[in-house]
């Protein structure tokens, strides 16, 4: 969870007292959510309840599914290895972050409204812009007297001014692509299942077909959104100058063939660098369990 906040300012993805909290949209409306783990690293036994918001057997179904693919949990974290057997390396980082899975955005518009306003910009400053769209145009909800809210929706977005976009921090480019892509979602121009049914090249070339996304973005919103491990997003700075000291290679050196060499597994370089930084600032700390071969874990309400 930690991998997927990146931040404590983080206004949706909320650490408290060793649980992830987090407002999600249901059916009932926002519900806010708690979800910790019982378990361990080799025997995880994730548990989660109802904060507040209405409890039916369809809101439990879709935090169950939100929940899932957030967390990665249907991920096979033993491909966290795989990593380390192409460079030795890495196999400190690795051995840290195991158990690890790469998180994901739960829906394909939130995957993009969260990489956009990143475009040529530093973290610190995209998360500033992303929170105050999600202030702006997010569903708040209460919970002993503190504020939470839930991610705003594809269509709030699709139907705001361009002039309320951009008073979030925006450029009018920007606000002009979130907005477009919104609206192809929203009409089903764009849909998430059409993605699920091409291979990674074929999705990032349907991907840079929109207006103002790039090779970069795309790459982004396919590994964070879709879960593609195999694909290392294009021109990502950041990331490529992470993982040239995490492989202490030199400032000059081409990354491309390096990357090349992880195959369908290249996608988990963007996720060790992140997770080599939390452990930097002691955001995380390694994992000291005996190695065993971890197993998937399943969401179950805390009633279970």
């Amino acid at each position: 969870m930690r991998v997927l906040q990146r931040r404590a300012s983080n206004r949706v993805d909320v650490w408290e007292h060793d649980s992830y909290v987090r407002a999600i949209h249901t059916t009932s409306g926002p519900t806010l959510v708690r979800v910790w783990n019982d378990g361990g690293i080799e025997k995880p036994d994730l548990r989660y309840e109802i904060l507040a918001g209405r409890h039916s057997l369809a809101v439990h179904s879709t935090i169950r599914a939100a929940f899932t693919r957030i967390l990665g949990l249907e991920a096979n974290p033993a491909l966290l290895q795989r990593v380390a057997e192409v460079s030795s390396v890495l196999t400190s980082t690795v051995q840290s972050l195991r158990g690890m899975r790469p998180p994901r955005f739960p829906t394909l518009f939130e995957s993009f409204a969260s990489v956009i306003p990143f475009q040529q910009l530093s973290i610190d400053a995209g998360l500033s812009i992303l929170g105050k769209l999600i202030e702006r145009f997010g569903e708040p909800l209460s919970y002993r007297g503190k504020r939470y809210v839930a991610f705003p929706r594809c269509t709030v977005i699709a139907r705001a001014s361009l002039g309320d976009l951009q008073a979030c921090g925006l450029s009018l480019k920007k606000a002009q692509t979130l907005q477009g892509v919104a609206r192809a979602i929203e009409s089903a121009t764009l849909a998430e299942h059409t993605l699920v049914g091409m291979d990674s090249e074929q999705a990032l070339e349907r991907l840079v077909e929109l207006p103002g996304v790039g090779p970069w973005t795309a790459g982004l919103v396919l590994l964070r959104g879709l879960g593609r491990i195999d694909v290392f997003p294009s021109g990502d700075t950041g990331a490529a100058r992470s993982l040239r000291r995490l492989m202490r290679l030199d400032e000059r050196a081409s990354l491309d063939p390096v990357v090349a060499s992880f195959g369908d597994v290249r996608g988990y370089l963007y996720f060790c660098c992140l997770g080599a930084s939390l452990l930097e600032k002691g955001l995380i700390h390694a994992a000291k369990e005996p190695r065993a071969t971890a197993r998937r874990s399943a969401l179950k309400d805390r009633t279970a």
